[in-house]
């Protein structure tokens, strides 16, 4: 596709054409990346590394961010560039090709971010972000040469308005992407409806009383658990150990994207 966009918009006189290819060959680098990304951080854990590798996988999402910012800044100077340069009018047949490119890289995007939420993978959400975007500049260069064409003569810019106008939103894109990854690197709390989740479904277990602390990360495509149980303070300690592996079972039968749960026993009334 990065191919088909730099050939009709060379011979389509399209700068946002030429643009969108330069945004899809990116595409193409980080898809790789995230690729190798998810491979690397689904390797087990290992002696040096006892949370095993997930945060590869996150470092990955760092990349593809770089990857949207680059060809941000590309696109945005060559616009420029262009917008001041005059140019022939941009040719009828490339409304075409744009329009079949749009479509399919938003099947692309609903297929991909269906998938990361599947899997809890922020590289691959990141991934559908890029088809989103490049569904998203392919639009507006369709919106600008057709703008153009309409016009006519005197209006041969608006393609170029158009890529300029599409990297503000690659890189708006890049910083969505970014936030949240940045959050998992630094175990910022945001997973609210999972707590709650693991609460309702540790105090269903025979001789918990309450749950006190719990903290979840995110480490990759899965998640740690830490979980302050309460239990009654009389039983022995074999009782309490056997209760909390009855709770890490539970929690990690009703969220399979759990890896681990890490639970420290308190006695009530203590």
């Amino acid at each position: 596709m990065a191919v088909l966009k730099g050939v009709t918009g060379i011979f389509g006189h399209s700068y946002a054409l030429i643009a969108d290819a330069i945004e899809s060959t990116t595409d193409v680098f980080a898809s790789v990346l995230v690729l190798l990304g998810i491979r690397y951080a689904s390797k087990p854990a290992d002696d040096n590394h006892p949370y095993g590798h997930g945060r590869a996988e996150t470092l990955v999402t760092f990349i593809v961010v770089g990857f949207l910012l680059v060809s941000a800044t590309i696109i945005a100077y060559e616009s420029i560039h262009n917008i001041r340069t005059p140019h022939e009018m941009p040719r009828v047949f490339t409304l075409y090709v744009l329009g079949g490119i749009v479509l399919v890289k938003e099947v692309f995007y609903r297929i991909i971010a269906r998938k990361s939420e599947e899997t809890k993978s922020t590289s691959l959400k990141a991934d559908a972000w890029h088809h989103r975007s490049d569904a998203i500049t392919s639009a507006l260069a369709f919106v600008g040469i057709l703008i153009a064409i309409l016009m006519g003569p005197g209006y041969e810019s608006a393609d170029d308005w158009a890529a300029l106008c599409s990297s503000g939103v690659i890189a708006y894109n890049a910083f969505l992407i970014f936030r949240p990854a940045l959050g998992e690197i630094l175990d910022e709390h945001l997973y609210d409806d999972m707590v709650a989740e693991i609460r309702t479904v540790s105090e269903r277990v025979e001789g918990v009383i309450d749950t006190e602390k719990c903290f979840v990360r995110k480490t990759g495509m899965t998640f740690l658990v830490d979980l302050h149980l309460t239990v009654d303070g009389a039983i022995s300690v074999s009782r309490g150990h056997d209760i909390a592996h009855a709770v890490k079972d539970a929690i990690r039968d009703a969220l399979p994207e759990v890896a681990d749960v890490l639970i420290h026993v308190e006695p009530s009334g203590l």
